[in-house]
């Protein structure tokens, strides 16, 4: 049965409503302040600005880029055992994986500085065999092991739901075709993973590189990245319109990263199968 169009009008008003409040509205706000100086005049002051941060911009960059790597080398072979266990087994693992999302993304960093700190659990467990206190915390090291953890199952979880939906007799057909399991790994597996790992690159590396809180805390405030100079700006520069202009840039590499995962992916194609 056909819907009135006035019907159909009704039930998408709700997400309109909250497409333009939440989604609209705020864009534009960032882009008046991106293109505006503290009086409201018209002024490209504020993007000349951001090249006075490139180098911060490269660094988080290159520290999303770490942290999406190792994620990748930890969540695909995660994933594909996953979804080859019992279907028992995949309910419990998904829940254990989604279970720290359940917690404050606070409490969550916040916890590590009591494990990587000099007084810490790992280095009192290291003092009873006599060793001196390593220096983990306020490191680069600990900032990507916090984005790692936060962001690990956004990771896991797109690359394990398209590992599911593969139809395990094209694996079938290819050993019987006469290739080894690894063969049949790196010709159908992968291909067909794509759109999985594409979402899970978009969804860990816009994060990472935009992260403040990780910074500040398992860094020590020793690290600057490009989301902490936007804090900055708007926390205690209070200067809105050069933070709004990062702020814009961020959404620009977010509309490519979008642009990446659109072309690698498919709606209608989980994939193919290389030949």
């Amino acid at each position: 049965m056909k819907r009135s169009p006035l019907l159909t009008k009704l039930i998408n008003a709700p997400y309109i409503l909250w497409s333009v409040i939440f989604v609209i509205a705020p864009l534009i706000m960032v882009i008046y302040y991106a293109f505006t100086d503290r009086t409201g005049a018209f002024t490209f002051d504020n993007v000349k600005g951001i090249g006075d941060y490139l180098s911060t911009f490269i660094l988080s960059v290159g520290y999303g880029a770490v942290a999406t790597l190792i994620c990748l080398l930890i969540a695909y072979p995660f994933a594909y055992f996953l979804a080859r266990t019992g279907a028992s087994f995949q309910r419990t693992a998904v829940m254990l994986v989604m279970l720290p999302m359940w917690m404050s993304f606070l409490i969550r960093t916040y916890s590590w500085m009591t494990i990587l700190g000099e007084s810490g659990v790992i280095n009192s467990f290291l003092g009873l065999f006599g060793i001196e206190p390593i220096t983990m915390l306020n490191t680069p090291g600990a900032v990507i092991l916090g984005m790692v953890y936060n962001f690990l199952p956004y990771m896991i979880l797109p690359i394990y739901t398209v590992m599911t939906k593969m139809d395990n007799s094209l694996m079938e057909a290819a050993q019987d075709l006469g290739c080894g399991k690894l063969h049949c790994i790196r010709k159908v597996i992968v291909p067909l993973s794509v759109p999985g790992v594409v979402s899970g690159i978009t969804m860990v590396f816009v994060p990472s590189v935009s992260t403040f809180y990780i910074t500040q805390k398992l860094g020590g405030g020793q690290i600057n990245l490009i989301g902490d100079v936007i804090e900055g700006q708007f926390q205690t520069a209070n200067n809105y319109n050069l933070g709004a202009a990062l702020s814009l840039l961020l959404m620009v590499m977010i509309l490519i990263c979008l642009g990446v995962l659109g072309y690698f992916t498919d709606s209608d194609d989980e994939g193919g199968v290389l030949i």
